[in-house]
């Protein structure tokens, strides 16, 4: 268990590359989408090729730039897209697009998707959709309470790393809420290690991103 958590400690550090997603990003995984064919469901629709080349410093330059212009409740209005062992991760800064019931229907459209949300203000969240449904979501400090078209599917996933399946009660909610609340970030990294394959390290953000704007819904 230490061993699959440890790769994701990281995060929970103030310097390296941790500092740039700083208290609010989704980072989402994509099977079977170039990072071009992700960026461009992001966007407007029916556009495509729109993105740039940036590195993380540059996506959070032109993020910072929109929450100023939009004072903030819009999310980052970018999204960084890189290849990784052959799924395309996408990075948003300040958002949580990915996560959004009217966004992942159109994100995971004949694909696999995974996605993780950090909001320090709000839900954190984990999801895991297939060819436009929802499979399984929740609260990544309440794995019991799941929802989706199939939330059981992922259940040995959550036992590999200790989690719960069941809504716990009582005496044993209490004993595992500070464990499953202090945790909640790295352990949904971890489940969506296991989905994927890929381990979100801190050397993922050092390569080049595809960069393009978010198409905002109402």
């Amino acid at each position: 268990m230490a061993d699959r958590l440890s790769q994701f400690t990281w995060l929970d550090k103030p310097g390296e590359n941790a500092r740039w997603l700083g208290e609010i990003f989704c980072v989402s995984f994509f099977r079977g989408l170039s990072p071009v064919e992700v960026l461009d469901r992001f966007g407007p629709e029916g556009t495509t090729g729109i993105g740039r080349e940036m590195t993380i410093h540059d996506l959070g330059e032109v993020v910072g730039d929109f929450v100023r212009k939009t004072q903030g409740g819009s999310g980052g209005g970018y999204v960084g897209v890189r290849q990784v062992d052959g799924w395309s991760m996408a990075i948003e800064l300040l958002g949580w697009y990915a996560v959004r019931p009217d966004y992942l229907t159109r994100l995971s459209r004949g694909c696999e998707m995974v996605a993780v949300s950090r909001h320090a203000y709000a839900d954190d969240s984990f999801v895991y959709a297939v060819d436009g449904e929802l499979i399984t979501g929740f609260d990544p400090h309440l794995p019991g309470s799941r929802w989706g078209s199939e939330p059981d599917r992922i259940n040995p996933d959550l036992h590999k790393l200790g989690l719960p399946t069941e809504i716990l009660h009582d005496e044993a909610w209490e004993k595992s809420w500070h464990r499953l609340y202090d945790q909640r970030i790295l352990r949904a990294f971890a489940l969506a290690a296991e989905i994927t394959g890929v381990v979100f390290t801190s050397s993922l953000l050092d390569g080049p991103l595809l960069v393009g704007p978010i198409t905002q819904q109402a």
